[in-house]
């Protein structure tokens, strides 16, 4: 499966995405709006306005409250650039002044020479602490790309693979047409949450469109109603399209549950032949229906079985 991809987060990746959420506003340095977030947490740089410097996490965002801010003010001028220096001495990624407060014009000047982005925001600062935390953690997240389609049928998110003309549009047009959502067309992206989840998502520029072979491009949503797109979904099944002289050893029964691995963690897999006649859509469906039961406790596999095995102990008996 498709390896991790490492993305570098900058403090125009994180304004980009997070203004609106957390009523970011650039007052000052957008020529350092390329600085590189190393660390997914926040930091209040109150002991280094203070002159201690020796465990500055400078590689965090720095964000300056109601103390801080009082505090600086209690200093006279010469005192305050001192300090804004000594914060400014490392590689910081930027400075956030929670609670509208306004920033200093020395800092603001500063900021804008050394080219380090100076935002303000509403939020109180242990809002903004816990907002912006989940917000890095979303970027810090692993991701990769895997090759497939991903629908959701009834709230079970199924990643479609298969070679190219095996029938995967198809199918999933199929499963639109019966009411259930498109999440990525060919390609879908996936992000490792809280260490378990995986959620799947669709490139933004082909979001809600999908290639039918000798048709074209469609747009899904203007065709079927918003209804049938999704942004994300979490992947609870991944089904391989095979032809099927390539799968020579059909599991009949299901009594051994197939994985396979994506960012570390095991997805439940099921390899379907393909040959003319079969209802691929019907077919993916019953699957996504199947992991819905086992995930709740029930294999009729293993119920099968299990009434198999005694009912032959009862006729040794007789």
């Amino acid at each position: 499966m498709g390896a991790p991809e490492k993305e570098t987060v900058t403090v125009e990746r994180f304004y980009t995405e997070f203004a609106d959420e957390l009523g970011l506003r650039l007052i000052a340095g957008a020529g350092g709006l390329k600085r590189v977030i190393r660390e997914p947490t926040i930091n209040r740089p109150g002991l280094v306005l203070t002159g201690f410097t020796r465990y500055f996490a400078f590689k965090r965002i720095q964000v300056l409250g109601n103390a801080e801010t009082h505090y600086l003010r209690s200093l006279d001028r010469a005192e305050r650039l001192k300090r804004y220096r000594l914060l400014f001495s490392k590689p910081i990624p930027c400075v956030v002044y929670s609670r509208s407060l306004r920033p200093d014009p020395d800092l603001v000047r500063l900021a804008e020479k050394q080219d380090v982005p100076l935002f303000q925001c509403p939020l109180i600062t242990m809002q903004f602490i816990n907002r912006a935390t989940m917000a890095l953690e979303a970027l810090f997240a692993p991701r990769c790309t895997e090759l497939g389609s991903m629908v959701d049928i009834l709230g079970i998110g199924v990643l479609i693979r298969g070679e190219s003309g095996i029938g995967k549009s198809e199918s999933v047009l199929a499963l639109i047409e019966r009411g259930y959502s498109l999440v990525s067309d060919d390609a879908t992206r996936f992000t490792l949450v809280e260490g378990h989840r995986l959620i799947g998502t669709s490139p933004e520029l082909t979001r809600g469109y999908m290639e039918v072979r000798g048709i074209g491009i469609i747009n899904v949503a203007a065709m079927f109603g918003v209804r049938s797109v999704r942004l994300s979904k979490e992947l609870d099944l991944v089904i391989t399209l095979k032809p099927w002289e390539e799968v020579p050893d059909v599991d009949r029964l299901g009594m051994e549950q197939e994985y396979i691995e994506i960012l570390g963690q095991k997805v439940p897999h099921i390899t379907l032949p393909v040959r003319p006649g079969r209802d691929l859509a019907r077919l993916i469906e019953v699957a996504a229906f199947h992991i819905k039961l086992v995930e709740s406790g029930h294999n009729p596999a293993r119920e099968m079985n299990d009434r198999l095995l005694a009912h032959m102990a009862g006729e040794r008996r007789l």
